[in-house]
């Protein structure tokens, strides 16, 4: 049997602003946003704006550590092919672009595997 553990519930779709949805849109392209909101202490009270800061934090940790890794074993294997990360790299910030659009549209979601390691962690 996993384990069990109960998803706090997020603030009432009324409770979420237009600035906690640009703000949650916001954090995914650009991780230093995500890093304001969790320092600055009237934007990390937003419970909105918290989880999606701290997921995208950690979705573009995890993508850059990707991308760093598939690089130096491509690079190591041929010059060719490292070069072809490098174009594929960005492919896979465009997928960010769709989270920043599914939290601009005011929802939470589970990015697989990553937002059940954050709740795990009680990060979320």
């Amino acid at each position: 049997m996993g384990e069990d553990y109960t998803v706090p519930p997020g603030p009432p779709a009324g409770d979420i602003t237009d600035n906690d949805k640009l703000m949650a849109a916001i954090s995914y392209p650009i991780p230093l946003v995500a890093i304001i909101i969790l320092i600055a202490e009237d934007m990390k009270a937003r419970p909105f704006q918290r989880f999606h800061a701290v997921q995208a934090l950690a979705v573009n940790v995890v993508l850059w550590v990707a991308i760093t890794l598939v690089g130096c074993i491509l690079a190591a294997v041929t010059f060719f092919i490292g070069g072809l990360c490098g174009w594929a790299s960005p492919l896979l910030w465009l997928v960010t672009l769709y989270w920043a659009y599914e939290a601009y549209q005011g929802k939470y979601f589970d990015i697989p595997y990553l937002t059940d390691f954050l709740r795990k962690q009680n990060w979320l």
